[in-house]
């Protein structure tokens, strides 16, 4: 081949390749470039290599303590420790610039209602002492928590609104001021129950903290193989007068037990101590195959698994509580103290009921 005909040879491809690129997607990133990862360091910043990132990104904490909050817009984004062990995220400076820092949480994940943050992933981390959440999302889709530690944070270890599809598994949130783990519709209003979309909440252990989990006016998810101990109650089911109601929702094969821990009460619920799975003003949930064992106390919320009213007096109607093994709780293991209809109580292993008759 002439030297002439190589050069036209060569020209020709450039042409084609100019041609194919004009075509390409408007993201003209090479392959390389779409599976970026950042590398940060203690004393490094997460927040810059956050927002140095692009969807699909990962950064990459690692081992060590961090002095920040950090605040995620980005879809697709992951957010993890490195494989050596988890990165600990912890308050920084008091006059730290940004709202998630300013609201006193340690991660924030947040969309908009018109545009909601897509497939964030937090993994392998541990969030703690942060004055209100450890993870505060709102406006979510896909979010996924995995192996992250919550704890000693003031209100909320992991928390999430206005949000659908989330995955919460095979995390620890313990000694946090409310709830370990709390999923919800919205927190700021009044509002009826959110359908999560398939929302799951899977192998978590909840420790020490207030209330185990909260699910809160939510509908269509499912709660699977959580344990819940050492709390003043072990999972909470929340609705009230709202439409849609709470409910539609499976509570199967959790370990609930010992959840003793006295703590006062609030302006919406009496003392919590010695209550297991409490289900109030919801409808149509099935809690199935739990293992509610030896949560002990005195309060009216108190006992294995509890139905009762909720705190504006709506009803809980229409539930199946079947085949758990509910022992050694008291004051009741299975206790009805509703008004609702068609409340459903069989196959449970139980040795005290109210009313009698039930185990």
């Amino acid at each position: 081949m002439t030297r002439r005909q190589i050069t036209h040879l060569v020209c020709t491809a450039a042409v084609v390749a100019s041609g194919l690129g004009a075509a390409a997607p408007t993201d003209h990133r090479t392959a390389q470039q779409l599976l970026r990862v950042h590398r940060v360091q203690p004393g490094e910043s997460i927040q810059r290599a956050v927002n140095a990132a692009l969807p699909g990104d990962t950064v990459v904490l690692s081992p060590g303590t961090y002095h920040e909050s950090v605040s995620i817009t980005v879809p697709d984004l992951t957010l993890r420790g490195s494989l050596a062990g988890h990165a600990v995220i912890v308050p920084g400076p008091a006059s730290a610039d940004g709202t998630c820092a300013k609201a006193g949480n340690g991660i924030c994940v947040t969309g908009t209602k018109s545009s909601p943050v897509k497939g964030v992933t937090l993994r392998s981390l541990t969030i703690r002492n942060f004055t209100k959440n450890g993870l505060w999302a709102s406006w979510t889709d896909k979010l996924k928590v995995q192996n992250v530690t919550a704890e000693k944070n003031g209100q909320w270890g992991l928390a999430q609104e206005r949000s659908v599809r989330g995955v919460f598994s095979r995390n620890l949130a313990q000694h946090n001021g409310d709830a370990g783990l709390f999923v919800a519709n919205t927190v700021d209003r009044e509002d009826g129950a959110q359908d999560s979309k398939g929302t799951v909440v899977s192998h978590n252990r909840l420790v020490g903290n207030r209330i185990g989990l909260t699910v809160r006016r939510l509908r269509n998810l499912t709660v699977e193989r959580n344990e819940a101990t050492g709390n003043c109650a072990g999972v909470f089911v929340v609705g009230d007068e709202g439409t849609p109601r709470a409910g539609a929702m499976t509570v199967r094969r959790n370990h609930v037990h010992t959840n003793n821990k006295l703590c006062p009460k609030t302006p919406r619920l009496p003392f919590l101590q010695g209550s297991g799975i409490v289900l109030t003003g919801t409808e149509k949930t099935l809690v199935t195959k739990n293992r509610v064992e030896d949560n002990v106390g005195a309060s009216p919320l108190s006992g294995g698994i509890v139905l009762f009213k909720s705190f504006v007096g709506a009803p809980s109607e229409s539930n199946e509580i079947v085949d758990n093994v509910v022992r050694r709780n008291s004051t009741a293991d299975l206790a009805n103290r509703d008004t609702g209809k068609n409340n459903t109580f069989r196959g449970n292993k139980c040795g005290v009921s109210e009313p009698a008759g039930m185990c």
